[in-house]
């Protein structure tokens, strides 16, 4: 049989065993066999302008599709430029498989092109990484990165593959090809915590279900709709959890976004969190000192992380809740959720307001209420900015699985993720508009991903919400220094759609609330990538901001 090189038997893995259809990638000399194996098998390949941007859309590939995403950089530079993307995953708990090229191993310390220790620098934000030194292992190597990715907690794994087994050929009779495995298996809590959880859950006055990523990733969306019906619990769901259940289910309350979520915690007197992190969003716990907390985690180390748990039950989110919904009872909360429903919205009686009126200039929640009057609840929306991601969850509302997506992570606050994201949403649902909210200032990071968006016909459109400043550092610093002692946060105005439009997509300045839908209208009949520069009130601060500015006050 003829001889199968290195690059070409990743190409075959991929795209036979694990049916990988697109990778993220930018092209480089040590990874070339693999590129022209992605030739040879038919995989599409997406090569973007910068490795971050393909390690942020592996990433988003993996939460619009279930399965991980792959994303492919060169040694060196390349691997650098990725690492950011590869620690958004990590901190998201996403399933991201990234493959890198090496300097050879025959020029180790000698001082070779790029060469550096990349498996050590990588470690610390991958679940797994590992070399691969010889060309028939690399099926072998590529099986254990892709089991390590989704087994238990998801993450990040890392698979450095040097050019000297790459470039290498070898009988392909003696290339083992693993057999792609996905092994079912569940660990359940003990009948004692599970019983103890259904208890409290039917005492309970006030509950509330917080669900994260942990929902979004066990695929649950039967066994959560069953407890949440059969309890009469209203929900939250946050991060990829969003869209697991619709934002227009009754028991929903996304409706009142970031502030529904903070107006109903202190009031709960039962809550049931599942796969979500205790972190500073929710104040670490702190909202709700006097609620009992049921927590559902596959991961043991956060059951009593910031706020120990009452009952904790150890376990995927799907296996706990179809056993914990045998064991409550029936019941009926519609007067309490509708109390609740009232006080957010006492809370809310400006925002809704601004949602309603046009102003001069133009309000961000005014701004996403025309963008949903456009594209409704069938949309993928993406939100990425400081004060822009708040306005973004507060307003848009779908009824897809993660089609209200903040990437920036409740974590490492990545900005510029939204156009990766926005990209790879349009590539995985390509019958779906697409739309990403965009800040000014997070709009730079990424921006010349339009390049790649133009050369790949991604025809999304970015929508950029400009105050012409970092917005939330502005005003911050407004609050905690004085307005006349802002640094570094402001922006200026920038026409950025005449730089998509030099790239080859679609343009349009926006300034009066009259002609919001209009454009919106007219880039969705461009066909092409599209952005629609926003300018916004840039004196308004959201309540993130807010809190953002109350916790580094209290240093």
């Amino acid at each position: 049989m003829a001889d199968i090189s290195g690059g070409h038997l990743v190409a075959r893995y991929l795209k036979i065993i694990e049916n990988v259809r697109t990778v993220f990638t930018l092209s480089g000399g040590h990874i070339e066999s693999i590129l022209d194996g992605f030739t040879q098998y038919g995989i599409r390949a997406i090569d973007v302008r910068h490795e971050q941007a393909a390690a942020m859309m592996a990433h988003a590939w993996s939460a619009y599709t279930g399965e991980p995403g792959v994303c492919l950089v060169t040694a060196g530079p390349g691997f650098t430029n990725s690492l950011t993307g590869i620690a958004n995953a990590y901190l998201d708990n996403a399933p991201l498989v990234v493959l890198c090229g090496r300097h050879p191993l025959r020029d180790d310390l000698t001082g070779a092109l790029q060469e550096m220790n990349q498996i050590d620098m990588v470690k610390p934000v991958t679940k797994w990484s590992a070399t691969c030194y010889e060309t028939r292992r690399i099926p072998e190597y590529l099986s254990i990165a892709f089991r390590q990715a989704i087994s238990g907690r998801p993450g990040p794994v890392f698979l450095e593959l040097p050019p000297d087994i790459l470039f290498t050929g070898i009988d392909e009779k003696k290339v083992d090809m693993p057999v792609r495995r996905k092994h079912k298996t569940a660990v359940h809590p003990d009948e004692s915590e599970l019983a103890a959880a259904a208890r409290l859950i039917n005492g309970a006055i006030r509950p509330l279900f917080i669900g994260g990523s942990g929902v979004g990733f066990s695929d649950c969306a039967t066994e959560l709709n069953a407890f949440i019906e059969k309890t009469g619990i209203p929900f939250c769901l946050l991060n990829n959890g969003k869209g697991v259940l619709p934002d227009n289910h009754p028991f929903s309350i996304s409706d009142g976004g970031f502030t529904g979520l903070m107006t109903g915690l202190p009031q709960a007197d039962v809550i049931v969190a599942a796969g979500v992190r205790f972190n500073w969003v929710l104040q670490s716990g702190r909202l709700f000192p006097n609620a009992k907390v049921i927590r559902i985690d596959i991961d043991p180390a956060e059951i009593d992380r910031n706020r120990p748990a009452d009952v904790g039950l150890i376990g995927d989110c799907k296996a706990v809740l179809a056993r914990l919904a045998g064991l409550v009872d029936k019941r009926d909360h519609t007067d309490w959720l509708g109390r609740l429903r009232n006080a957010y919205a006492a809370f809310m009686t400006t925002e809704l307001e601004n949602r309603r009126t046009p102003s001069d200039p133009i309000h961000p929640i005014r701004l996403v209420d025309r963008i949903m009057s456009v594209f409704g609840p069938d949309a993928y929306y993406v939100a990425d900015g400081g004060d822009t991601s708040y306005f973004g969850l507060a307003g848009f509302q779908s009824a897809n699985r993660c089609g209200v997506m903040v990437p920036a992570g409740a974590l490492l606050g990545c900005l510029g993720t939204g156009i990766p994201f926005a990209m790879a949403a349009k590539l995985a649902h390509p019958d779906k508009p697409v739309v990403v909210l965009n800040g000014d200032g997070s709009f730079g990071f990424n921006s010349m991903e339009f390049d790649t968006a133009v050369r790949h016909n991604i025809p999304f459109i970015c929508v950029v919400n400009n105050d012409c400043a970092w917005g939330m550092i502005k005003h911050s610093q407004e609050m905690s220094l004085g307005p006349y002692r802002c640094t570094c946060s402001e922006l200026g105005m920038r026409h950025y759609e005449k730089m998509v439009e030099g790239l080859g997509g679609y343009g349009e300045l926006v300034t009066a609330d009259d002609q919001i839908v209009p454009a919106l209208k007219r880039a969705v009949a461009s066909g092409k990538p599209a952005c629609i520069n926003v300018v916004t009130d840039p004196t308004v601060t959201s309540p993130a901001t807010v809190m953002f500015y109350q916790n580094l006050s209290d240093f």
